[in-house]
């Protein structure tokens, strides 16, 4: 600090002995000069005396020139990522990661670890706006790892690991994760609060905002919106008051509250083409649109949201395009063109799909893992297709009807159309269904803890212990991806599956967990047919809620009986705290995690029970003994008597 303190006082009096008169040109041309002859290899000097220019691409392009021909790699590299970090901001992502891995080359030479840190940094903000998660989250946690190695971090470190912690925070809330991002802000923002950086404060109170947002919490999330924009406000970033009022708006949005909404949507929009950021544009567009569409003012609505979609279709900004897709979707539905609002929907569902699942190659590491993620996606394609397929029978079906049925009533004509139309929804929702399924199923951090676990053997030279349970995993994993090929599959596989399943989660328990399966001698369980991992949510259930606040005597069951001829009943029972006590933890908590996992398997049994004489049934008891909870028991029943 205290040569930084030289370097200003030298540069200050350098510009009050010059001409009072000096044009910008000038004051720029001395500073360089100064830059040129001083040399500073610190990134906070560079950055005091030069920053006021990084905005201006003429003078950092005259600026690397200058550098190049003096062979000064800390001034080129900081002009590098100066130029980058231009070409970000007006969407053009290729140039600035090209210019940002420049940087980090000259850094490197220069052996400057903050210049190199934050080079990387900035490769992967850019790869993050373009919503490619693996590479982003490759450089950030790259970044973080080199800072961490630093003994006695300088301001310039401190600063970005914020800005590595932030990001990461954000590539959480791609994946939906909005738990995680909050700690991963929380801690960047503790970071800029002590440095009283209010650019960076701004960032993570909105991103804070967002995560809030998406749990439903809007009060909590406007307020940090507004904070946000309060310190966007004092250091006069526009592009800040552009994200902020988008935000804003996007909450009157979700709160019905149109009068205030529309103004600051077109606010937001009219800064946003002014400071000419693609990213924020489609935004703004897409804000528009949905504003439009409750107002019932379809033409502008559907005018504004093809405007968000070409922008994001050009400038590759895959998230803007998935929502500006789901709401043409809506849009298409509200004019009865079903068919472009299955096209739309579709498309939406195959770009976020497309995202989540190169985020999960992040967490696995070889060319079997990779070729069943893409297995996966196949799967997801697979039911569009059969969806689309379904579409079009239903469609030479209705035309057939028409045909047939043209001397009959107008009453029995509305009532096809109604028919026609519920068969489409209902098509809809069970693509859907099966969409999010695949995706519960393969949670990243299942993935993600599972290969820590194993890691942790490794590490201790526990080659036995890691080869058993790597082998396990493994085997895990490929069943999940092929039982997700198939709506349903054998009694038989589901008790494998769990099998392994418990066997890999008890890594985490260290082996504490006794599992036991019990099957009646009168099942017959290769015959019997069950969704695809029906039992897999109830165990998890067993295990996170029941039993792993117990200290040990843990136990689960697994108990499949044949108390009728039209069912085969399992139950699951484990000796945890119960359910009251597993509640009030959880109330407890700061963080709560909502799981969906029991709610999709409800659903799925529903539609599996369609094809039965009967449907399924579930109860969950508490048990109790000498009057204090003892375990809950998990009752579930599921028909084997199919519809003749």
């Amino acid at each position: 600090m205290k040569r930084l303190s030289v370097y200003k006082f030298i540069f200050v009096l350098a510009l009050t002995f010059s001409q009072v008169a000096f044009s910008q040109d000038v004051n720029f041309e001395t500073t360089l000069k100064y830059i040129q002859n001083e040399k500073p290899t610190k990134y906070e000097v560079i950055d005091s005396i030069f920053g006021s220019f990084e905005r201006d691409s003429t003078k950092m392009k005259l600026a690397l020139k200058t550098f190049r021909a003096d062979d000064y790699n800390e001034g080129i590299c900081f002009s590098l990522n100066a130029l980058g970090i231009i070409n970000r901001n007006i969407s053009n992502y290729d140039q600035s990661i090209a210019l940002h891995k420049e940087a980090k080359a000259y850094a490197e030479k220069a052996e400057n670890i903050e210049l190199k840190i934050i080079s990387i940094n900035m490769i992967g903000v850019a790869y993050r706006r373009m919503d490619l998660i693996k590479p982003a989250l490759d450089n950030h946690t790259e970044a973080l790892k080199i800072a961490y190695s630093v003994i006695n971090p300088s301001e310039t470190i401190e600063n970005s690991i914020a800005v590595s912690q932030n990001s990461i925070g954000n590539i959480y809330l791609a994946l939906k994760q909005y738990d995680y991002a909050i700690i991963q802000f929380k801690k960047s923002l503790e970071i800029e609060s002590k440095a009283n950086n209010k650019l960076g404060l701004a960032i993570n109170y909105h991103n804070i905002g967002y995560a809030k947002e998406a749990l439903g919490d809007l009060d909590t999330a406007l307020a940090n919106y507004e904070k946000s924009l309060s310190y966007n406000n004092e250091i006069d970033s526009e592009i800040g008051r552009v994200i902020c009022y988008n935000s804003i708006g996007g909450i009157y949005l979700k709160q019905k509250n149109y009068e205030d909404a529309e103004p600051i949507i077109n606010e937001a929009l009219d800064r946003a083409l002014k400071v000419e950021d693609k990213f924020y544009i489609a935004s703004s567009y897409v804000n528009l649109g949905q504003l439009e569409i409750e107002l019932n003012q379809l033409e502008t609505a559907e005018k504004n949201l093809k405007k968000a979609y070409d922008i994001a279709t050009n400038y590759n900004l895959r998230s803007s395009i998935a929502q500006s897709c789901k709401l043409l979707s809506k849009l298409s539905q509200k004019n009865n063109d079903y068919k472009s609002s299955l096209d739309y929907y579709k498309k939406a569902v195959e770009i976020e799909n497309t995202i989540l699942t190169e985020q999960n190659l992040q967490y696995v590491n070889d060319i079997a893992i990779e070729y069943e993620n893409e297995d996966k996606n196949n799967q997801i394609k697979a039911l569009a297709s059969e969806n689309e397929a379904v579409r079009l029978r239903l469609e030479r079906n209705r035309k057939i009807l028409w045909t047939s049925l043209l001397g009959l009533a107008i009453l029995s004509i509305v009532l096809i159309i109604i028919n026609r139309n519920k068969a489409l929804k209902r098509d809809k929702r069970i693509l859907t269904l099966e969409q999010d399924m695949l995706r519960n199923q393969m949670n990243p951090h299942f993935i993600f803890n599972s290969l820590n676990s194993i890691k942790l053997y490794i590490i201790n030279n526990e080659k036995e212990n890691a080869v058993y349970y790597l082998n396990k995993f493994s085997k895990l994993i490929r069943k999940i991806l092929m039982a997700s090929k198939e709506k349903e599959s054998s009694l038989e596989d589901e008790i494998e599956t769990m099998k392994l399943y418990m066997n890999i989660e008890n890594i985490r328990f260290s082996n504490q967990i006794d599992f036991k399966i019990h099957v009646d001698n009168s099942i017959n369980t290769d015959v019997i047919k069950v969704p695809s991992l029906v039992l897999q949510p109830f165990l998890e259930n067993a295990l996170w809620h029941g039993l792993s606040s117990k200290p040990n005597d843990k136990k689960v069951e697994l108990n499949i009986l044949k108390t009728s001829a039209n069912y085969i009943t399992v139950e699951i029972i484990d000796n945890g705290i119960g359910r009251k006590a597993s509640a009030e933890i959880k109330e407890s908590k700061k963080l709560k995690r909502n799981s969906v996992g029991i709610d999709i398997t409800k659903a799925r049994l529903a539609n599996f029970s369609e094809s039965f004489a009967n449907s399924y049934s579930l109860e969950i008891e508490d048990l109790y003994e000498n009057d204090q909870p003892s375990g809950t028991k998990v009752i579930l029943k599921i028909p084997i008597k199919k519809i003749k």
